[in-house]
C-alpha cells in the first residue's frame, strides 16, 4: 500500500533531494559522466524529436548498455529535465547591473526564448511538464521577472503582464518549431513546404475563400521568404505588447 501511494505522487524535480548530483554505487561505467550523457541527449532530441528518444536510444550512441546510463540518472524524465535545463542555458540574459531600457530588455528576453523554441522544438512539449526549476531556468525566471518589476506596474499586475509576452512568445516560438520539423522531416527547407502546403490547401474548395482573404494580408505584410514574414509578424507582435504595457502603466 505505501508503495503504491508513493507511486501515485506526482513527480517532483530531478533538483530536489540532490538527485540532479546522485550517482549509485559500484563502479563508474568507463569513459561516461552526466556532462556526455546530457550533451548526447540534446543532440538526440534535436536530430529525431521527443516521440524516438529512449534510454536504449541514447545507450546506443553512447555505445553502452542502457544499465551505465541509469548509474548517473534514476529515470528518463529526469534525464529530459537535466537536458531542459542544459538547453535554457543558451539563453542570453541581460546584465542586472547595466541600465538598460526595460523595452529593450524585454524585446531581447523575448527574442532568446523565440529562438530557443525554434532551435530546441522538443523544449515547447517539455515546459510546464517538470517543475522547471533547475539553475538555468531559475536564472530566466529571476530576469524577467527584474525585468519587468522596472515596467512601472503594480505587483498585482506582473504575473499577467509576464504571461501576456511570454506565453505569446512560448506559442509563436512553439509553432515556429514545429514548422522547420516537418519542412526537415519531408526534406524540403521551410519556403519549399510553405508553398506546398499553400497550393494543397489553395485546392481544397471549402478553403478557397479564407485562403484568398490570407493571400490578401500576407502580400500586404510583404516579406521574400517565410523567415522574413515570420520574424516581421514576430517583431510586430512584440511591439504591441510592450505599447499596451506603456498604455497600462500610463492608466495605472
Amino acid at each position: 500500500m505505501a508503495k503504491a501511494a508513493r507511486e501515485s505522487q506526482p513527480r517532483t524535480s530531478v533538483w530536489l533531494e540532490s538527485k540532479a548530483h546522485r550517482r549509485r554505487g559500484g563502479g563508474q561505467p568507463s569513459g561516461l559522466d552526466r556532462e556526455r550523457i546530457i550533451e548526447v541527449t540534446v543532440r538526440l532530441l534535436d536530430a529525431e524529436g521527443l516521440a524516438k528518444f529512449s534510454m536504449r536510444r541514447l545507450a546506443g550512441e553512447l555505445n553502452v548498455t542502457a544499465m551505465s546510463v541509469y548509474w548517473y540518472v534514476d529515470t528518463k524524465d529526469d534525464l529530459l529535465e537535466l537536458a531542459l535545463d542544459q538547453v535554457m542555458g543558451e539563453m542570453r540574459l541581460p546584465d542586472p547591473d547595466a541600465d538598460e531600457d526595460w523595452r529593450d530588455e524585454v524585446r531581447a528576453l523575448a527574442r532568446e526564448y523565440r529562438t530557443l523554441l525554434v532551435r530546441h522544438p522538443w523544449v515547447s512539449a517539455l515546459v510546464g511538464v517538470f517543475l522547471n526549476i533547475g539553475p538555468n531556468n531559475l536564472a530566466f525566471s529571476r530576469a524577467v521577472q527584474r525585468v519587468v518589476r522596472r515596467t512601472g506596474l503594480p505587483a498585482k499586475r506582473l504575473t499577467s503582464t509576464i504571461s501576456a509576452v511570454f506565453q505569446f512568445v512560448y506559442g509563436y516560438g512553439t509553432l515556429e518549431g514545429h514548422l522547420s520539423a516537418r519542412a526537415a522531416a519531408g526534406g524540403m527547407t521551410v519556403d519549399e513546404y510553405f508553398q506546398q502546403a499553400l497550393s494543397t490547401v489553395t485546392a481544397a474548395p471549402q478553403a478557397a475563400d479564407v485562403i484568398q482573404e490570407s493571400q490578401e494580408i500576407m502580400a500586404a505584410r510583404g516579406g521574400d521568404t517565410v523567415a522574413e514574414m515570420l520574424e516581421r509578424d514576430f517583431e510586430f507582435a512584440l511591439e504591441l505588447l510592450i505599447a499596451g504595457i506603456e498604455a497600462m502603466v500610463a492608466r495605472e
